[in-house]
């Protein structure tokens, strides 16, 4: 998390490492639950920026990784069960079967289901053991013409299943219309996570201002500011994911939900 006005040097930000990125998915399934445990029946039905997939989908997707991240054999099936779609990625085949397996459920059981399943998802990801978190077993493949390669079990089971709750949490927030309740600790360290992440994908010089309260200055050399772009730290993660097209330092895109 960067000081909200001091510019920060890419190469001093420290990345979240496996402990802190559990502390991270507590607070982050809380807020999850406690979003869409205050949703008024009608707001199930309103239309996310991600896909155009409404709020009660964009809850089953959640819900059905949950389940894939506190069982491997869970996630090999659903893999297995997307093929169906016709899906080439591995991750789009399991997103199709949580899709298909959750498409019966009801609105109001889904908080109770998400509070079950997020514990055991988290307690799962707590105990898997440190050689097994460096295997780079996990193909991203190529997201908006970058190639992502290989990535180690901890990408997706340290920060990147947190950071896939957490983006869709900000996409439930803005199609209701209501704040996503973003914090300097929590949002603001996940963000500072992805500026860190992101500015691995690219060799341009940039300074990033993000505003919000989950914002901070961030520059890669801090000898030549490059390109400045000032924009919301929310914003700034939609863009990165394609919700908004991104123009100039921005068009590099970082795989998140």
């Amino acid at each position: 998390m960067s000081a909200p006005d001091v510019e920060t040097p890419i190469s001093a930000l420290a990345r979240i490492d496996h402990a802190e990125a559990m502390d991270l998915t507590v607070t982050e399934h809380d807020r999850f639950h406690t979003l869409i445990a205050g949703l008024d029946p009608g707001e199930w039905a309103c239309v996310t920026d991600y896909q155009d997939r409404d709020v009660r989908t964009t809850v089953v997707q959640v819900l059905g990784s949950a389940y894939a991240q506190a069982s491997p054999r869970e996630l090999v099936r659903q893999v297995r069960a997307g093929r169906r779609s016709g899906k080439k990625r591995w991750r789009d085949r399991a997103d199709a079967a949580q899709l298909a397996d959750g498409a019966k459920l009801l609105p109001e059981a889904l908080p109770d289901l998400w509070a079950a399943a997020s514990y055991r998802a988290l307690h799962a990801r707590q105990r898997i053991p440190s050689f097994v978190q460096g295997l780079r077993i996990l193909p991203l493949g190529q997201v908006g013409g970058v190639k992502f390669g290989w990535k180690p079990v901890e990408y997706l089971y340290g920060t990147g299943f947190t950071r896939n709750v957490w983006m869709h949490r900000l996409d439930i927030a803005r199609a209701i219309g209501r704040d996503p309740q973003t914090s300097p600790e929590h949002d603001g360290r996940i963000i500072a996570d992805l500026v860190a992440e992101w500015a691995t994908t690219h060799r341009e010089r940039f300074t990033l201002r993000l505003t919000g309260s989950a914002g901070g200055k961030f520059v890669r050399d801090p000898g030549d500011p490059g390109e400045i772009v000032e924009l919301d730290a929310v914003d700034f993660a939609r863009t990165l994911t394609g919700r908004i097209t991104g123009e100039g330092v921005l068009r590099h895109p970082l795989p998140l939900a």
